[in-house]
């Protein structure tokens, strides 16, 4: 299924159990996310967002995102990544992550946050980062929102380049995807003592 950002109405739902589930997370991991324009880091906040950063972190431990890549990139917007393969093969995932939207974390430039479909708990592998302040993608009162689970702490102009790729048809999209991949070679998380 593709996942595009959309607005939608709120409705409750229950999800299923997150990866990582044992283990105890720390309030603002790092991961590092390498790929074929070059690395950017993304400080975690599992304070604000457990259920998202634990479901995150556990693709990352599995090695989901490896090789997957960057399939919708909109100038001024966002870049959208870590559920297609260069191929436009969808990587399976085994759960989809509550709705955490409403955690006090806004869509702004240099976020990281959730995609998923107009169902408001379908999130599962696929992020964006804010390329712009997007507050337009934060819950109100009467919808949803799209959840905020972190920020780029550094790199940001390798993603404000992947922002500025040539994009146009691809797979089954329309528009929107890089014409030459932008690959995800690895995310990593990293230790606590590392920058």
């Amino acid at each position: 299924m593709i996942k595009r950002i959309a607005i939608i109405s709120c409705g409750l739902w229950l999800f299923a159990s997150p990866v990582l589930a044992d283990t105890t997370l720390p309030n603002f991991p790092r991961v590092e996310v390498e790929t074929s324009q070059g690395s950017f880091v993304v400080e975690l906040d599992a304070r604000r967002a457990p259920l998202t950063v634990r479901n995150f972190l556990g693709h990352v431990a599995d090695g989901h995102y490896e090789g997957t890549v960057f399939h919708r990139v909109v100038q001024g917007f966002v870049i959208q990544g870590g559920g297609y393969t260069a191929d436009f093969e969808l990587k399976p995932t085994t759960h989809m992550v509550a709705n955490e939207s409403g955690n006090g974390l806004s869509n702004r430039r240099g976020t990281i946050a959730m995609a998923r479909t107009p169902d408001p708990h379908s999130a599962d592998a696929q992020f964006y980062v804010n390329l712009v302040d997007n507050v337009s993608l934060d819950p109100n009162p009467s919808r949803w929102g799209y959840a905020v689970f972190g920020a780029v702490i550094s790199g940001m102009e390798v993603v404000d380049a992947i922002g500025h790729v040539a994009t146009g048809a691809g797979g089954p999209f329309e528009r929107d995807v890089p014409q030459a991949p932008v690959v995800i070679r690895e995310v990593r998380l990293l230790d606590d003592d590392a920058s």
